[in-house]
């Protein structure tokens, strides 16, 4: 080989070299460039309390969010001793179907995934527990604590199974939660396989997760990056925290109840004052209450027939039959107005007083209204006639006017056209406790009239 030979050979083999370096350059910035691109945020949201649909909503939409927003996973921090089985469902099948993983952290310490978080915990792709916190005891209970029938144990069960087989977690303890009560702590649930992992913290929890592969539903499979990853709290809006606070069956049915009392206040005192006012606001807040509760009609129902009821005591007399009916109507609504929900409902503490206060309430209301009407006017039947009064209340088909403090129904004297509002009518005669008026043109043949007279 000659020398332009070998100089040619050592220039290719240079030239090799180099491309070799550059291509290596190129596959590490590439990579740390991917790297780099990778989302480093992770959100968080805080589940305490009963598990309502509020709870539900929430939790959905902060999967979006979390997704839309691109973090690389969503830590649902957990405190709970159960729920409704429909909102519960609803956050399952969010986590199932959710496009980023969602890591369940029953904590701080002393929290519990009982019933429903049972549930929850296991539908997370990751399941974690903070020391000194338990899960289990999903047993489905009716509305006194007591126990259910076996189709709504099995079909718990097999939702519980359903979970931990597409989890991969433990079959056993999941249906022995819902059969069984079985309840057990962290340390008991990491041996047995029913969580992944016990952390102090979410910064530990940051730092254990990291490096872990998540099977992801249209993702396959996804390695978290959670070592020193920022964080982003979704604490749920101020409007879904009053509609949480809200949802309580207890609250629902007391505000019912106070609106109707105030209705039947305002019934008796005509004139929008603070009965009126309190009614209205308390059934506004029982309407959002009901809203966001599932209602069973049938509970319903029995409670506007107890407000019909209570309403039409005040038109009886005062015997007390439309108290009566009204109350046992109210209790029956309170019982049945959550039926179908296992676990939720009014409770007894709260129907008891409820009714006792409604049932006497209502009764001195009627008495007082019947007192009001049947009181004999300050002046004799004579003095009332050829008294002048203004008609109100014709379109109730019950014309009434105040006469010495006190309301007087109204009729039209044989022959006489019917009564209208506002009308000017005067008192030829009394019949009980009804007045018998003609209007004041047909009264007086010359076109005088008599001074009117309301007081």
């Amino acid at each position: 080989m000659n020398r332009v030979e070998r100089t040619d050979a050592s220039r290719l083999r240079a030239a090799a070299a180099l491309a070799c370096l550059v291509a290596g350059l190129l596959s590490v910035l590439g990579a740390t460039s991917v790297r780099a691109q990778a989302p480093t945020s992770i959100a968080t949201t805080t589940v305490t309390g009963a598990i309502t649909p509020v709870t539900a909503e929430h939790l959905a939409d902060t999967v979006a969010l979390a997704a839309q927003d691109g973090h690389q996973a969503l830590v649902v921090l957990l405190d709970t001793p159960g729920g409704l089985v429909d909102a519960t469902r609803r956050i399952a099948q969010s986590f199932l179907d959710a496009p980023l993983p969602v890591v369940v952290y029953v904590a701080p310490a002393g929290a519990d995934a009982g019933s429903a978080g049972t549930f929850i915990t296991y539908a997370g792709h990751v399941a974690a527990m903070a020391p000194a916190t338990t899960i289990g005891a999903a047993t489905p209970v009716d509305l006194e604590g007591g126990e259910v029938g076996d189709k709504i144990v099995e079909n718990a069960a097999a939702f519980a199974r359903t979970l931990a087989e597409e989890r991969g977690r433990d079959v056993d303890f999941a249906v022995a939660s819902v059969r069984d009560g079985r309840s057990v702590t962290a340390a008991t649930a990491l041996e047995e396989g029913v969580v992944d992992l016990i952390a102090d913290d979410l910064d530990d929890l940051l730092g254990r997760l990291d490096g872990a592969d998540v099977e992801v539903r249209g993702r396959g499979t996804v390695t978290l990056t959670t070592a020193g990853a920022t964080t982003v709290d979704y604490e749920m809006s101020t409007a879904r925290t009053l509609l949480a606070i809200l949802a309580d069956p207890n609250l629902a049915f007391v505000f019912l109840s106070l609106g109707t009392l105030g209705i039947l206040y305002e019934i008796a005192s005509p004139g929008l004052g603070l009965g009126g006012v309190i009614g209205v606001a308390s059934l506004v807040l029982a309407m959002f209450s009901l809203a966001v509760l599932p209602v069973n009609w049938a509970g319903a129902v029995l409670l506007v027939v107890a407000f019909v009821m209570f309403v039409a005591e005040l038109f009886m007399p005062g015997v007390g039959v439309g108290a009566a009916g009204g109350t046992g109507a109210l209790v029956l609504g309170g019982l049945f107005l959550f039926q179908d929900q296992p676990g939720l409902g009014v409770d007894w503490w709260v129907i008891a007083p409820t009714a006792v206060l409604m049932l006497a309430l209502t009764i001195l209301a009627g008495r007082i209204v019947w007192r009001s009407r049947a009181r004999p006017s300050a002046a004799g039947s004579d003095d009332l006639l050829g008294r002048t009064v203004v008609v109100r209340d014709a379109a109730t088909g019950t014309p009434r006017a105040r006469v010495s403090g006190s309301y007087w129904r109204l009729q039209p004297l044989d022959g006489a056209p019917p009564l209208r509002d506002g009308q000017t009518v005067e008192v030829v005669d009394r019949h009980n406790l009804d007045l018998v008026v003609v209007p004041v043109a047909r009264a007086r043949a010359d076109g005088s009239a008599a001074p009117i007279r309301t007081d």
